[in-house]
């Protein structure tokens, strides 16, 4: 029995809105109100012709120019035009970068960057403040490396705050410029960065309860004797001053023979591991303590050992976010060196460098390490197509990252049609070649009739059937093969005006 077009009429939108070739006059009609929710579709999961995003930008409703601020399809340049939206949640989506967080975050430009960083609160009911948006901004990874460094000399006071922190990879050149400045929150500031290399001002601030504030004191800041030593009675704070730059090397000594694994494992991962506790460590009775030392000989960088840590890391107990100590990134050569070492975490490590050399990528893509594999298909530009579907598939955790990808096949996927999987399946299912994929339009899964219905393998004839049975009405509503004038004439049946 044929079903009402009012009862299709949601579907049919919703088609639509993800329809990849639809031409923007007929995108632009879904930002009206009688669309419904279809605008969200539209604004967050899919790419968007200029006229749709500077609609999107100027919309007068602040949930839809909210949703088009994380859209991770849409050049940084784009959602940048929303900084200065009289909403504070705009903002904040803005700041807070795209939804799923790509692997390699590209910047927002710089304007964009000091607006965030310098302005004040006002504008809206102020259900955000600046100083909270302005942290979603840190945290989003928008940041480039390089424009901290920039800023030192900034005229706004703000920026050159911002700049000095933190305070530990400042030339004593930088921190004196910072500690006479002429503006006295930004002398305040470092004042209070100064701080962080006084044992006696650390033990004063060191809160008696856990919290992030002691942990962040406890992992990056000078600490007096008497507070090494009450450390030494807890675990969770020995691993702690283990990694703590400032942790003297008598201190080192005994926590490298600490009774805790994970302890000596810490002291194991440092730069500044001396050679004589470096050859106790790699000889120790524990796998993992002798794996962290051994696979880094000496002399290390810190970046190279946060690489390494990075690799090794137990969700348990993985406090890298309290990390404050700055490093510079590893050198290509070696992650070059990495990728041919007989260590796998060492070419685990490599598979993550997006800069590394195609002999190198080939040599990684075919690693006996299945996480190797995974690794480089995640985060190489170059990786081959047939280790970044095998990660797919074996990866349900990374698909929101990998379906953003134009190096994951979307053709080529007939053998995987019947696949136990219903992402596996879905993805099959939109292969534009070969045959239409006619028995996945009754699949148990809604995501896997809505690929195929949208395949355009099937006939304008066939697309016409499934348009009118709801089961497959949403995917053959994002059918590339409808023409502008039908889908026109879907969106006037759903009374969206012209």
């Amino acid at each position: 029995m044929p079903h009402s077009p009012s009862a299709l009429t949601d579907l049919w939108l919703r088609g639509v809105a993800a329809n990849t070739g639809a031409p923007a006059g007929v995108l632009l009609r879904l930002l009206d109100p009688a669309a419904g929710d279809a605008w969200r579709i539209l604004c967050e999961k899919r790419c968007l012709p200029q006229e749709v995003m500077d609609a999107a930008v100027a919309h007068p409703e602040a949930k839809v120019r909210r949703t088009f601020a994380r859209n991770p399809h849409v050049p940084p340049a784009q959602r940048a035009r929303l900084v200065e939206d009289p909403h504070s949640f705009v903002r904040m989506e803005v700041a807070a970068g795209p939804r799923p967080r790509p692997r390699q975050p590209r910047p927002l430009p710089d304007d964009a960057l000091i607006f965030l960083l310098t302005t004040e609160d006002g504008g809206d009911s102020g259900l955000l403040t600046a100083g909270e948006i302005a942290q979603e901004l840190v945290a989003s990874y928008q940041i480039p490396p390089s424009f901290r460094p920039r800023m030192l000399g900034h005229e706004h006071p703000a920026l050159r705050i911002f700049a000095s922190q933190p305070w530990s990879w400042l030339t004593s050149e930088q921190r004196k410029a910072l500690l006479t400045d002429p503006h006295p929150d930004v002398r305040a500031s470092a004042e209070r960065s100064a701080r962080t290399e006084d044992p006696a001002a650390m033990e004063a601030e060191l809160p008696e309860e856990s919290c992030h504030h002691r942990w962040m004191i406890l992992v990056n800041y000078a600490l007096s004797d008497a507070v090494v030593e009450a450390c030494m009675a807890d675990p969770e704070c020995r691993w702690s001053i283990a990694g703590n730059p400032y942790t003297s090397r008598d201190v080192l000594a005994r926590l490298a023979r600490d009774v805790a694994p994970r302890v000596r494992e810490r002291v194991a991962g440092r730069a500044d591991l001396d050679a004589v506790l470096w050859a106790e460590l790699a000889e120790d009775p524990d796998e993992r303590v002798r794996t962290r030392a051994r696979v880094q000989p000496l002399p290390r960088t810190r970046g190279q050992c946060l690489a390494v840590d990075h690799e090794m890391s137990e969700d348990a107990y993985d406090c890298s976010c309290l990390i404050l100590e700055p490093y510079e990134e590893p050198d290509l050569d070696w992650y070059r060196a990495c990728a041919v070492s007989e260590e796998v975490m060492l070419r685990r490590a490599a598979a993550r460098c997006a800069t590394l050399p195609a002999d190198l990528v080939s040599r990684l893509a075919e690693d006996p390490d299945e996480e190797v594999r995974h690794r480089l298909a995640s985060w190489h530009p170059l990786a081959p197509a047939a280790i970044v579907l095998a990660a797919f598939v074996a990866r349900p955790r990374q698909r929101p990252h990998l379906l953003l990808q134009s190096r994951l096949p979307r053709t080529g996927l007939a053998h995987l049609l019947g696949h136990e999987d219903p992402e596996v399946r879905a993805l099959a299912a939109a292969d534009p070649a070969g045959q239409a994929p006619v028995e996945l339009l009754t699949d148990p899964d809604e995501h896997v009739r809505r690929a195929a219905a949208a395949n355009p393998l099937f006939s304008p004839d066939t697309v016409e059937a499934l348009l009118q049975d709801p089961a497959t009405a949403e995917g053959a509503a994002a059918n590339p093969r409808l023409s502008a004038v039908r889908l026109h004439a879907l969106l006037d049946s759903a009374g969206l005006p012209r």
